[in-house]
């Protein structure tokens, strides 16, 4: 599909730090296999320094929380756009906001493909009973049917992103997760830090705000443990994640900024499965760390279980000796 002039496609992605990541080497990809068209990309401004690689992409910011804020705040997001001249919205989301937006633009002669979830063959995955346990369509490729609904060639090579940044001796850990159940025990993890330092490397941590004081107590182990909380914004968390020769994360947005980077990431997965199709862009399979026993994984999508649910500790066959042996096979 090709125009004398460019088309523009606005995409609208307003949530997860992880899922937005997911959707740029998508984008990426799209813009070098249609070099003619434009892409205005809207999402909070929290989010615009993963497109610090994408020249191609002008980010529009919704200010979700302030003037673009409930159904009028939206009608005023939608007016402001709707001075771009757009061939096209993929909406990458699929939520109440972006269903609103596709509303207020219904009445324009704008072509419109909206993101499949899956939600059925996420449950069927996720059930106890008549689990139906299979590779579903990995997210990306979700993401890429948008735009080949809008008419769109696109293919993904699924290999991770080229990065030819010198690298530090050092690994980074991100030990922890939104949900329980998607964490590996904090102890085993920080003698995972504690082992990885002994041996030499510089072994930075990645978390919140909420682990700054954790993360601190890890330092005092050993000098090689440096924790990144509250030092650097998301453009200095992602170069500094560059410089990495590996990536240790739970199944978190960590494991996805460092495939947005072209960092292996060993990922380690409890109550969610690869199967539901987020392990991050380029990432293989031979990296995961799971205990395939339990057969009766996945329990959730995205980490979050019924309260009623059975206690299960899905690390229990998951020793931090195996973690340290993945580690060092791949550093040796």
């Amino acid at each position: 599909m090709k125009k004398d002039s460019p088309y523009r496609i606005l995409i609208m992605r307003f949530s997860s730090l992880g899922d937005v990541a997911m959707t740029i080497p998508v984008v990426n990809e799209f813009i070098k296999q249609n070099p003619y068209v434009k892409i205005t990309f809207v999402s909070r401004e929290k989010f615009k320094p993963l497109f610090i690689d994408s020249p191609n992409v002008d980010f529009y910011v919704a200010d979700l929380d302030g003037k673009h804020k409930g159904v009028w705040g939206l009608y005023r997001l939608y007016k402001e756009l709707r001075e771009l001249d757009i061939y096209a919205i993929a909406d990458l989301h699929n939520v109440l906001r972006t269903k609103i937006l596709r509303k207020y633009f219904s009445s324009h002669a704008i072509k419109f493909a909206v993101l499949d979830k899956g939600r059925d063959e996420r449950k069927a995955l996720t059930r106890k009973e008549n689990k139906i346990r299979k590779q579903l369509k990995p997210m990306t490729e979700r993401y890429a049917d948008v735009f080949r609904e809008l008419g769109f060639e696109l293919e993904l090579p699924h290999t991770l992103i080229q990065n030819n940044s010198e690298k530090e001796n050092a690994i980074g850990i991100a030990p922890f997760a939104m949900y329980e159940g998607k964490m590996y025990p904090i102890e085993q993890m920080r003698s995972v830090a504690l082992k990885i330092a002994e041996k030499g490397l510089k072994v930075y941590l990645f978390g919140g705000k909420a682990e700054l004081e954790e993360l601190k107590s890890w330092e005092k182990l050993n000098p090689n443990i440096i924790s990144t909380v509250c030092q650097y914004d998301l453009k200095g968390e992602l170069e500094l994640i560059k410089k990495l020769k590996l990536m240790v994360s739970m199944d978190s947005a960590n494991m996805h900024l460092a495939s947005l980077v072209g960092v292996r990431v060993i990922s380690i997965w409890g109550n969610t499965h690869p199967f539901a199709g987020f392990l991050g862009y380029g990432q293989s399979m031979d990296d995961v760390i799971q205990d395939e026993t339990l057969t009766m994984r996945p329990t959730s999508i995205f980490g979050k279980e019924a309260s009623n649910t059975k206690k299960v500790n899905y690390f229990e066959n998951v020793s931090s000796k195996l973690i340290i042996e993945k580690i060092e096979s791949y550093l040796d």
